[in-house]
């Protein structure tokens, strides 16, 4: 079943019912603003930071669903109603989101009356845009009354939904014009308040959200609306709202279109006040001025429009198959986008509230998202680093405002490191900018600790060399990249942190899955050190490679399948020794991507092993058998019900590296089903069964050992997004960047004939053209550059913006 449609020309998807099985949402913003909307228009706004710079309320795991959000109310012929159906819920004569790339548009109508409600973060302003055009459809004048509807957060998101004795005597408003300005805790220590602003005159307002809603009210039916006046309330030591209210008559035929602004501000502190008590208000007035008119939203949306235009034509992909075209071309890079803003800390599963940024997280969220904008991609691994300790270790996670780890949480996620390295060396690879590595960068924050980025990345290197087990294989520490296997827990309470309790290190559990992070990006580590001059370095990374990938063949192979790890007791996980859990996805995919086994048909027999064990029609499970009782030695894996995330759920986000392993061996027709069953555009029509949106991957979907096999969970914020574009863009269609230039190595499904793949290119870009006369999976058989045949596969660019023609026929030489 599905409820809505792709509309590829307009790079949207269209959702035609309002009732979906969970809100679907879009992210609107790239830069420093950033709002979560639904296709109700539910969600919040913040400024650069989720937790600490929090602009609007929104309430999790409330019910009903999804609130709060940005709404309309249309009191109109003694019916409420709003553009996106909640939080009124009334029925409308039509609706229709069209979530796009940086906005959503709302089409509703009502007894004649069509609302049209555009939002979207403009570039390089701190605000949101919310354009509503109201059309009398009628042959009769039309009179409506407009109650515009926001809720203010007292900035720290945390403390604003816990510290009440503190918050409920806090609120203070200013109204100015038609202007609303919070300015909570601006008389303290605060210099930056919020605004919210219609560039109409106004008949009226409210600011406390108890005189809007009425006593015992609800957001559903507003007193206010419902009584058709606004209290003029100014809020005063207790929770705040915006509301504007305009009496709007409108001829037959005639439309009004009003712009609402949702904005943030600081002021200098010596500048903060243009009167006593009252706040500065000309560098909010100076944004409203930049969209008091249609014409200047218009052009600000175009412009978005234009930047998408831009971006996406850096990897564009012409193919026979429409599904392919639209998740490569548009979703896929979109989500790359939106995961690397936000890591994993703002969804509507994240509440932005803990999390911050994941080192790990960051450092995959590069792999997708370096070749949109490299420069972005190059602060970020600066910031990243420079969060990094003295030894190598680092925070698993830092706050996007601070960029300071996050001390809670803390570090031992013995996986982290390593990601450093996978991050510059995809940099790297795409712009061949050797120069970061010179770059100096803190330890810990810390500017008197500061050295060159090579550094970082060799004392990440050498972390896992210094932190091996019994079997000369890595020691997992807290966890590695899967953060529910806790070797070192042993919680028995309780409440308890599976990610925090007990030892942050042992002398025992290892990890085989992080020997296969070191075997790959050892190697890149190396190729790093031979590209700077440093041969030496070079050698001895590649000696330790060596050394890391025998203790897998010798300590890490199960006879049919890779282990997953030792336990704290010495004792393998993931063998079919064991009860349950007895053989695990994450080794078979990265042992093969990283060359363990190829050799001598151990990856085969891998590969084999999971699609024996481990797949069902929705994807590959993340392990087999799902454990049915608490294991003590394995930590929060085995607390799940079975077939939820990490207990034998699909993990969509370690899906791709089977797939990527099966390029790897030459499966064309294997890796292509693989990447098909988890896409989002290949499994729209089950959305009554997968429930999440059909256009952006989710983190995990139900496994066949749960009772609703094939449901989705946690959408949007995934490294799916980054591996799974990885996956299509680098291994299945081949166009790979690499140290010495851009490699063409397709590995398709037989039954693909030809495709087209224009790629920009450090400064080039090249037309790619594949034919697949033979109908084989992998293979080259010739390439032309230009027309000239070539005898490497990996073409070196001049740049200059010189554009290339390449023609590539796969098959047998």
């Amino acid at each position: 079943m599905k409820y809505g449609y792709f509309d590829d020309a307009a790079r949207e998807y269209v959702i035609t019912s309002p009732d979906t099985p969970l809100p679907w949402i879009n992210y609107l913003g790239n830069e420093d603003f950033f709002s979560l909307i639904s296709n109700t228009c539910g969600g919040y706004s913040f400024y650069r930071d989720a937790k600490l710079l929090r602009l609007t309320r929104y309430r999790y795991n409330n019910v009903p669903a999804d609130t709060n959000g940005r709404y309309y109310f249309i009191r109109h012929m003694g019916e409420i109603w709003t553009p996106g159906w909640q939080p009124c819920k009334t029925k409308t004569d039509s609706y229709e989101c069209r979530h796009g790339l940086g906005y959503s548009r709302f089409c509703s109508s009502k007894n004649g009356i069509s609302a049209a409600l555009t939002a979207f973060v403009p570039l390089h302003e701190p605000c949101e845009v919310n354009r509503l055009v109201l059309t009398n459809e009628t042959e009769q004048e039309q009179s409506l009354e407009l109650f515009s509807y926001v809720e203010f957060c007292f900035w720290n998101a945390v403390d604003d939904a816990s510290n009440f004795q503190r918050n409920l005597s806090l609120g203070e408003v200013e109204v100015c014009g038609s202007a609303i300005y919070h300015k909570t805790e601006y008389r303290e220590r605060r210099s930056h308040f919020a605004y919210y602003a219609v560039n109409d005159e106004i008949q009226g307002f409210d600011t406390s959200r108890d005189a809007f809603l009425g006593v015992y009210g609800s957001i559903e039916r507003p007193a206010a609306v419902l009584k058709g006046t606004p209290g003029n309330s100014m809020a005063s030591g207790g929770a705040v709202i915006g509301s504007h209210y305009l009496n709007i008559t409108l001829a037959p035929g005639q439309s009004k279109s009003l712009i609402f602004l949702l904005g943030y501000c600081e002021n200098p502190r010596d500048d903060k006040w243009e009167a006593p008590g009252i706040i500065n208000k000309k560098r909010a007035l100076a944004a409203m001025e930049r969209f008091s008119t249609d014409s200047q939203a218009e052009q600000a949306l175009s412009e978005l429009k234009r930047y998408w235009d831009g971006l996406l034509s850096r990897f564009c992909l012409e193919s026979g198959d429409e599904r392919l075209n639209r998740m490569v071309n548009i979703w896929h890079q979109y989500q790359c986008m939106v995961t690397f803003n936000m890591s994993r800390s703002a969804s509507y599963y994240e509440s932005g509230t803990g999390r911050g940024m994941g080192f790990r997280d960051s450092c995959q969220d590069l792999l997708g998202f370096v070749h949109l904008i490299p420069d972005r991609a190059r602060q970020r691994i600066l910031d990243i680093a420079a969060t990094q300790f003295e030894d190598g270790s680092a925070y698993h996670q830092y706050q996007p405002l601070t960029k300071q780890g996050n001390s809670d949480i803390g570090s031992g996620f013995n996986d982290d490191p390593l990601w450093l390295i996978a991050g510059t060396a995809a940099y790297i690879k795409e712009t061949g900018d050797l120069s970061i590595l010179d770059e100096m960068v803190d330890f810990d924050n810390r500017p008197e600790l500061a050295r060159p980025l090579l550094v970082h990345l060799t004392r990440s290197f050498d972390y896992t060399m210094s932190h091996l087990g019994p079997h000369g294989l890595p020691l997992i520490g807290r966890a590695d990249w899967n953060d529910c296997l806790n070797l070192n827990c042993f919680s028995e309470e309780p409440g308890e942190s599976f990610q925090t309790f007990g030892p942050s290190e042992g002398p025992v559990a290892e990890s085989v899955f992080i020997a296969a992070m070191f075997v790959r990006y050892g190697r890149e580590y190396a190729r790093i050190n031979q590209l700077v001059g440093q041969s030496a370095e070079a050698a001895r990374a590649l000696s330790c490679v060596d050394q890391i990938e025998q203790a897998v063949l010798r300590h890490g192979w199960d006879g049919r399948w890779f282990l997953r790890a030792y336990d704290a007791a010495g004792a393998p996980v993931g063998s079919h020794t064991c009860k349950e859990g007895q053989i695990y996805i994450e080794p078979q995919g990265f042992c093969v991507l990283a060359g363990i086994g190829i050799q001598g048909g151990l990856a085969k027999q891998a590969l084999d092993s999971v699609k024996e064990r481990l797949d069902t029609e929705y994807g590959i499970v993340l392990q087999q058998p799902a454990y049915q009782e608490y294991y003590v030695n394995l930590g929060e894996i085995s607390s799940y019900p079975p077939g939820y995330k990490e207990n034998a759920g699909i993990f969509c986000h370690n899906n791709p590296w089977v797939s990527i392993a099966e390029t790897c061996i030459g499966r064309g027709n294997r890796a292509f089903l693989i990447y098909r069953r988890t896409a989002p555009a290949y499994i729209e029509d089950i959305s009554h069964i997968h429930r999440t949106e059909p256009y952006v991957y989710s983190q995990m979907i139900a496994g066949r050992d749960a009772p609703r096999h094939g449901e989705a969970k946690n959408s949007w914020l995934t490294g799916t997004a980054a591996w799974a574009f990885v996956n299509v863009s680098q291994y299945i269609l081949g166009i790979r960047p690499e140290f010495d230039g851009l490699r063409i190595d397709p590995c398709i499904p037989a039954e693909l004939e030809e495709f087209t793949v224009t790629r920009s290119y450090r400064g080039a870009v090249y037309s790619i053209h594949v034919t697949n006369p033979g109908h084989v999976e992998k293979g080259i058989a010739a390439i032309t550059l230009d027309g000239v045949p070539v005898s490497s596969p990996v073409l070196r660019p001049e740049g200059g913006g010189k554009r290339y023609r390449v023609e590539v026929v796969i098959g047998d030489r």
